[in-house]
């Protein structure tokens, strides 16, 4: 599924704000609940409660091939930990990330290994219990 993106600014500045943070070397992620979650999913085709996510680079990080390649890459990484079958990822939050200087050199999987360190410290994704069977 297309992930759904935050456009407006005063969204990315309240997950700055207010939201629980995780900094690593390459990404840090700001994770906030989403009050407009329940009109979003009344709103959504197949009435699900999904994620708004952002991603955040800056000029300083170089050209704009640079950027984004990095964005491609967290997209992608976020996307693969979404699909992820044994992990229960929390439904209706902002979910904003910004890069740091150390995603440019990193390959994918260090990227998206850092990233699900960081949802599992901020407690986004949680492993799913065997009890059901």
């Amino acid at each position: 599924m297309k992930n759904v993106a935050i456009k407006d600014h005063h969204l990315y500045l309240k997950a700055y704000a207010k939201g629980e943070r995780c900094i690593g070397k390459c990404v840090a992620v700001y994770i906030l609940k989403d009050y407009a979650a329940k009109r979003l999913m009344r709103e959504h085709p197949e009435k699900l409660c999904v994620n708004r996510l952002g991603i955040s680079v800056s000029r300083k990080y170089g050209k704009a091939h640079l950027r984004n390649r990095a964005k491609r890459i967290i997209r992608e990484a976020y996307r693969a930990i979404e699909k992820d079958g044994a992990l229960d990822m929390k439904k209706g939050y902002l979910v904003v990330i910004a890069v740091r200087e150390g995603c440019l050199e990193a390959k994918a999987q260090d990227v998206e290994r850092e990233l699900r360190r960081a949802f599992d410290r901020t407690g986004f994704i949680k492993k799913k219990s065997d009890d059901a069977e």
